[in-house]
């Protein structure tokens, strides 16, 4: 019988090897978003890029508040390593191992792998340090064992990090917003509750994460899960719809024909060496783990090479959204290939 305490998190080293973990998990949907988002043809299917979009952007905004809480326990996110990019597919990070995370691109197979990844946990679901098999379940996992540290050791001991390395604001290129500083008890289970909420809703019974919709400010804004579920039924929610009834609202304008037809899991090495998919490909992948180091140098004390990491991000974009334009035989195009690149390797 699997033992459920293997992972419990009862010591700093486990809070600090979970929180380690969660940075992974949140990175782990970012490279099938891109491949999503960057499949869409430019100009169409502009609610679909919206939402894949504000998503991603806000992906990038949990890994920023996981780190955050990582050095206010006093660990180092380790963001520029192999681990972060293994192999697609590959298993959910620790999570459920029937998740394999796939890049594709945008489309029902996409969609049902996105609705996978966010699915909300039940509301009676038990916190879950390793195998979860809901995100929610993980950090709620965190949560408890955040709240059982401290009564055990006092919230100075726990919280022994430096204040300086702290992220407090973060401007990404679909968008951006402040970054909860996790420098005591309060702040970090409020971090906590905004990746959960944002992610499957609040208070795991509810489509809305709490916040109000950016783009369209009249109404509350749809938690990732319920999001990709309008657009998997090209149908919003609507006040009043919940998670059984599922979205009842106007009508929305999801073509999946305006899609590049990108190869699935595309490997560089599947070109020859003097291919220029091959040369674009590697090219992205040098590009991305120049983002990786970047990111990393930040939440390890030089926040300032946050503005940088803005700078590469529209570079990854352009790059993207050449290789998915490049024939690629059989009627396909070449895709995002997301290999890891060792830093002796790089340009």
């Amino acid at each position: 019988m699997e033992n459920r305490d293997a992972h419990a998190i009862g010591t700093l080293d486990d809070l600090r090897r979970h929180l380690q973990w969660a940075i992974e998990l949140e990175h782990a949907t970012i490279p099938p978003y891109m491949c999503a988002l960057y499949s869409l043809h430019p100009g169409r299917n502009g609610e679909a890029a919206q939402v894949i979009g504000t998503v991603l952007t806000e992906e990038m905004l949990h890994l920023a508040l996981a780190a955050n809480l990582l050095n206010a326990v006093g660990g180092a996110p380790a963001i520029d390593t192999p681990e972060m990019l293994p192999p697609y597919p590959h298993p959910l990070p620790h999570g459920d191992e029937s998740v394999a995370i796939h890049l594709l691109p945008f489309g029902p197979e996409a969609l049902d792998l996105f609705l996978r990844i966010e699915q909300p946990a039940s509301a009676d679901a038990p916190p879950q340090s390793d195998r979860y098999r809901t995100i929610g379940q993980f950090y709620a996992a965190i949560d408890a064992g955040l709240r059982s540290l401290c009564d055990e050791l006092g919230e100075e001991a726990v919280f022994c990090g430096d204040p300086r390395r702290q992220i407090g604001e973060m401007h990404l290129a679909g968008g951006g917003g402040q970054v909860i500083a996790g420098d005591d008890l309060k702040s970090a289970l409020a971090a906590l509750a905004e990746i959960i909420e944002q992610g499957e809703g609040a208070a795991r019974t509810d489509v809305w994460d709490g916040d109000v919709d950016v783009f369209h400010p009249e109404r509350d804004e749809v938690a990732h899960f319920y999001r990709f579920q309008e657009l998997r039924f090209g149908r919003r929610y609507q006040a009043g719809d919940t998670p059984q009834s599922g979205p009842t609202g106007e009508a929305i304008a999801v073509d999946f024909d305006a899609v590049q037809p990108m190869r699935r899991d595309p490997r560089s090495a599947d070109h020859p060496e003097i291919s220029p998919i091959r040369a674009a490909q590697q090219q992205f992948d040098q590009t991305y783990c120049l983002l990786l180091y970047l990111l990393e140098q930040a939440f390890n004390g030089d926040p300032s090479q946050l503005k940088d990491s803005v700078d590469v991000m529209y570079q990854l974009r352009a790059q993207a959204q050449r290789l998915v334009r490049m024939p690629d035989g059989d009627g396909m195009t070449a895709g995002l290939t997301f290999e890891y690149v060792p830093p002796e390797l790089r340009t």
